[in-house]
């Protein structure tokens, strides 16, 4: 099942409990990263570049219900 993923106008809902904010999100992503060694090999990444990414599913901390999120309108979102 394809989980919808939230936009700038929409946000997540549990369809089973009606939760709006708690989420655990397991996800794949391909990313291109630069990363920096400080001289006792320490690593921080400086730039990070995400190739493709998607989500692969969706689980509600309230309820565990999985991979039943709609898509419902934010509060005070232009449409």
């Amino acid at each position: 099942m394809a989980v919808p993923t939230p936009t700038d106008t929409t946000r997540w809902r549990c369809t089973l409990c009606g939760n709006l904010t708690r989420f655990d999100v397991t996800r794949s992503s391909k990313v291109v990263e630069y990363v920096h060694l400080d001289l006792a090999g320490e690593p921080k990444v400086e730039e990070r570049e995400v190739l493709s990414e998607s989500i692969e599913s969706v689980r509600c901390r309230w309820c565990n219900a999985v991979d039943e999120v709609e898509l419902v309108d934010r509060p005070g979102a232009q449409v």
